[in-house]
């Protein structure tokens, strides 16, 4: 059985000093829950970011963290903000370059007026977008294509954007690449990409596959009444568009030898997509003002907030009771261990999103060095089990942001029945595969 561990490297939590007050423990707690709560609610519609960042600040100054504490919280992710940085840079040049519209008129002209084939080249479409450019990029991108292009053919967008959100998740674990909440989950300890492959290829190509069907039983009704023209404007890739689709290539490929080596995903990812902009905008002798602007940076304070506020779970002693309560069911039954785990962890994802979910859990696996089966179940559920609700993580965040610009409203229930029929499915399928 391969383990995901290093048995000689010490326990990163232990010897930590938990507070003995507790009412520093309880004030702490409180202030997580409320920015956690105000990043996916989103009162007065600020940004996702803001909430974070003073929640990390009112820790610091309330003295329920030390700044220095905080500080450390913030370099653990400085591997991801590389990553995003490189893969929302890559994504952003797509978009300008009109690569993902292209994509998406493709899948119109070859669907031949049919609303099933249709559906189905769009699920591939951004199984292969999730895969190589992260679920991030799906949502952010994609989606408005996939909008763009089924307008354009006479069809109603939502049944296929549907698909752009579902498989953003359901695509995410194929490679480490696929979702940030991988090099979140796993940090230093990313295992070699065929340790990699040997756990997650079957659960992955089940999870795919379940969430077609399921989606795809789900939306039966809306696809039989639908009627889509067989041809659409077809928009020409230019030699930008096609540079950067090369570059994408190059990305891929970069980042799975990067994998193999047991490297560290995130600065080779921002080499790659820093120098792929950079050859696209001298090519095309641009300024790269619109690249930049278009970039969501406030994903990295986002997460940087998230990661202070994990450090501080870690401080008030949460995450090492999780790693005992963890590491004893562990002794009793690997596989129960591991169902048990990847089920609350995919829940959990609906409560409190599957970044901040993703940290900790990332935190737990890294202090207890567990066997293979239960790490693939905690991924499989901080991964996939977003797909139960709207809020699960932020790819379908950014989805909702995405369907806001064009005046498109889903509410949290109706998706919610959506992600009741489609995501147990897969997720009881992906874990037996993992657990098997």
């Amino acid at each position: 059985m391969v383990r995901l561990s290093l048995p000689n490297e010490p326990l990163p939590y232990q010897g930590l000093n938990v507070p003995t007050a507790p009412h520093d423990a309880f004030w702490a707690w409180s202030i997580i829950f409320a920015a956690t709560a105000g990043v996916i609610i989103r009162p007065f519609r600020l940004p996702e970011a803001i909430w974070a960042v003073i929640g990390a600040g009112t820790l610091v100054l309330l003295g329920l963290l030390s700044w220095q504490d905080a500080l450390l919280g913030i370099e653990k992710g400085i591997d991801v903000y590389l990553f995003l940085i490189g893969m929302m840079l890559i994504a952003e040049l797509s978009r300008l370059e009109g690569l993902f519209d292209y994509l998406a008129a493709f899948a119109v002209e070859h669907a031949r007026g049919s609303p099933q084939r249709l559906f189905l080249l769009i699920y591939m479409v951004g199984t292969l977008v999730t895969v190589l450019l992260s679920n991030d990029a799906t949502a952010i991108v994609l989606t408005p294509a996939v909008y763009a292009a089924t307008r354009a053919a006479g069809a109603k967008p939502l049944p296929y954007l549907f698909v752009c959100a579902f498989i953003a998740n359901a695509a995410s674990f194929v490679l480490p690449i696929s979702n940030p909440a991988n090099l979140v989950v796993f940090g230093k300890h990313m295992p070699h990409l065929g340790a990699w492959l040997r756990q997650f290829t079957l659960p992955s190509i089940a999870s795919i596959i379940l969430t077609y069907l399921a989606l795809r039983l789900a939306l039966y009704r809306e696809l039989k009444e639908e009627t889509i023209a067989a041809r659409v404007p077809h928009p020409k890739l230019g030699r930008g568009g096609k540079l950067t689709a090369y570059g994408i290539g190059a990305v891929g490929i970069t980042l799975i030898w990067a994998s193999a080596l047991d490297l560290q995903l995130g600065l080779p990812t921002f080499i790659c997509g820093t120098a792929t902009a950079a050859a696209v905008l001298l090519l095309n002798r641009q300024s790269p003002l619109p690249v930049l602007k278009g970039v969501s940076w406030s994903v990295l304070p986002l997460v940087g907030g998230l990661f202070v506020m994990v450090e501080t779970l870690v401080k008030t002693g949460v995450i090492g009771q999780l790693s005992a309560l963890l590491h004893q069911a562990v002794g009793q039954s690997v596989a129960k261990a591991a169902w048990s785990v990847g089920v609350a962890t995919a829940i959990a994802d609906n409560i409190a999103n599957n970044l901040p979910v993703g940290l900790v859990a990332g935190s737990v696996a890294a202090n207890d060095h567990l066997p293979a089966p239960v790490v693939s179940a905690i991924l499989i559920g901080v991964d996939l089990g977003p797909n139960l609700s709207v809020t699960g993580s932020l790819a379908t965040l950014l989805w909702l942001v995405a369907l806001r610009r064009e005046k498109i409203e889903v509410g949290a229930w109706r998706f919610l029945k959506l992600g009741m029929l489609v995501t147990p499915p897969a997720l009881i399928a992906a874990l037996a595969a993992a657990i098997r």
